[in-house]
């Protein structure tokens, strides 16, 4: 069976142009990567259906999106992402502040120094970093 015959018609816009649906094109990016994404098809329409169920329930309450600073869309939607903000804002400060008094001794507060290591092979140049 076609996808004409199910109703689906297809788009003749031309690749990246800006009517191409990028919408479309990113959710379904998002199912393919999604954690519980299917490794085996659907046995009949109603697993299918099923399967939607969860991953719409996924999507909405457990994806964090970057479009949306990494909270939920229900969190969103409840308002419950100031909160969760300004909470990430306040241990991001208290890191930076914990890492300019660590800064100051050359000692991470964890007590852990500075590491040398190689970013790619023995004869590359190596780079000091935190860890």
């Amino acid at each position: 069976m076609t996808l004409q015959r199910l109703g689906v018609m297809p788009s003749f816009s031309r690749p990246s142009v800006s009517d191409d649906n990028p919408f479309s094109e990113s959710l379904f990016r998002t199912l393919k990567y999604c954690p519980i994404y299917p490794t085996r098809p659907f046995a009949d329409i109603e697993q299918a259906r099923q399967w939607v169920h969860t991953f719409v329930n996924w999507y909405n309450n457990e994806h964090r999106h970057s479009g949306i600073k990494f909270v939920t869309p229900a969190q969103r939607h409840y308002g419950e992402d100031r909160q969760i903000l300004e909470n990430r804002q306040s241990v991001y400060e208290a890191a930076k502040l914990q890492d300019l008094i660590a800064g100051e001794t050359g000692q991470l507060a964890t007590g852990v120094g500075l590491k040398r290591f190689g970013l790619t092979s023995q004869k590359s140049t190596s780079v000091t970093a935190r860890i």
